[in-house]
């Protein structure tokens, strides 16, 4: 599907925040699932499905998670959603198909097809996992939640990605979702609304340059 040049601005847009945050949750991946594989391979009736997806999510993860600079190839993006399905099909109570299913939005994004971006992250929060790790999982659930929004912004749905964002307990996300939250008062041509939830970022502990410009950006009155 062709793609103006006012929305390939903002799918560009997208991928630069999903860059720029996309790096603290690889860490966050290795240590939780880290975690629950050693636990899990622990419960000896368990062992051999865990280790199965726990293969095939550092499978996922080695083509992902590339040094900075390094760009995932149309190939790598394509294997990451496959493995990601597989996962899915094969795992779809574990941990590890939410993540993969996390990565795999990232590769759609990529792709310019934010309507399968929006498949998976759906599919995260619609399939939430309880037991071991209830916080973590919580995290994965406002991850995914936050990601949404974007995307459901960057397709033009400004209503739909407010609709999103007020339905969640941002929680320790709170920064995120107020910045996410000013941008969707932007598209909807709400500025004070705007101004006063970025303002919200800022004291939730958002400091970034992006911010402060967004900020600077906005006229003086709705």
């Amino acid at each position: 599907m062709a793609i103006n040049a006012a929305e390939e601005e903002t799918i560009e847009a997208l991928k630069k925040w999903w860059d720029e945050n996309g790096k603290q949750l690889v860490l966050i991946v290795v240590v939780v699932l880290t975690g629950y594989t050693s636990w899990i391979l622990w419960q000896n009736n368990q062992s051999a499905t865990a280790e199965s997806a726990s293969d095939m999510y550092e499978e996922i993860l080695a083509l992902a998670a590339t040094e900075p600079g390094v760009i995932v190839t149309e190939e790598e993006r394509a294997e990451i959603i496959e493995l990601s399905s597989q996962l899915i099909t094969d795992h779809p109570g574990s941990i590890y198909a939410q993540y993969g299913a996390l990565f795999a939005a990232q590769q759609h994004v990529s792709d310019n097809d934010l309507d399968e971006a929006e498949n998976s992250l759906q599919w995260i929060i619609d399939n939430p996992r309880g037991g071991l790790f209830t916080d973590d999982d919580e995290g994965l659930m406002l991850a995914a939640g936050l990601r949404l929004g974007r995307v459901v912004l960057a397709k033009g749905e400004a209503e739909r990605a407010l609709s999103i964002v007020n339905n969640l307990d941002p929680k320790a996300f709170e920064a995120g979702f107020a910045e996410l939250r000013g941008d969707i008062y932007v598209g909807m041509d709400r500025f004070l609304d705007a101004r006063d939830s970025y303002v919200a970022a800022q004291q939730a502990g958002s400091n970034s340059d992006s911010l402060r410009m967004k900020l600077d950006e906005l006229p003086d009155e709705s």
